[in-house]
């Protein structure tokens, strides 16, 4: 079994992969669709949660596509993804929120890979958080949406023409795990047991490694 050793280039998910961020996100749904019936929003929570890769973007238009049924505009979908932003950048800068047994991992061998953050989360708000609660220095760079996590990964491969054989994804939705397949490098499932079986190795503790 390869473990990280194996490889130059780790690409990271953000939301519960480095920061346990999620129970707030649910909230900042909650709060931004608090004009909508509570049931409706609960679906589309349920949805955030199983597609923890995907961007506010995507999930503010399945809430009123698929789950409202109606249309919705291009402007109304930023709307409702800068008021999100601004709820997060207050609630999320918290850096007991970060998972210790991550970040553990990354400040200790940050110099030993090549390190990128590839998340769902908005780039400009994920830039701020990493450099409020001073993590941003131990990645080569950081990236976000609206640009989708497998584009994300395409254009880092291009750009510093990595071999794919070195590179590993690290991540907790299934999102993370099509991001990495699509690009044709490993996955390794972490802080999701639903993701045991999901590529090359299953993460239970990285002080286990």
């Amino acid at each position: 079994m390869r473990n990280l050793e194996s490889y130059k280039v780790i690409f990271w998910d953000f939301d519960g992969v480095i920061m346990d961020s999620m129970p707030v996100r649910n909230k900042g749904f909650e709060v931004v669709l608090k004009d909508f019936p509570k049931a409706q929003v609960d679906d589309l929570i349920k949805f955030h949660l199983e597609n923890g890769g995907l961007s506010r973007y995507v999930k503010f238009r399945y809430f009123f596509e698929e789950i409202r049924k109606e249309i919705v505009s291009e402007e109304k979908i930023k709307e409702l993804a800068s008021e999100f932003s601004i709820i997060m950048k207050k609630l999320l800068v918290d850096d007991s929120l970060l998972i210790s047994d991550s970040l553990d991992f990354i400040q200790k061998n940050h110099l030993n890979y090549k390190m990128h953050i590839v998340s769902g989360s908005d780039q400009d708000e994920l830039r701020f958080l990493c450099g409020k609660i001073g993590i941003a220095r131990y990645f080569s760079s950081v990236h976000g949406s609206p640009t989708a996590k497998t584009e994300l990964v395409n254009r880092l491969l291009l750009k510093h023409d990595y071999e794919k054989d070195k590179c590993v994804l690290i991540g907790d939705s299934i999102n993370d795990y099509e991001a990495a397949s699509s690009n044709k490098i490993d996955f390794m499932g972490y802080n999701q047991l639903a993701l045991r079986n999901k590529g090359r190795f299953y993460i239970t503790s990285f002080s286990k490694l």
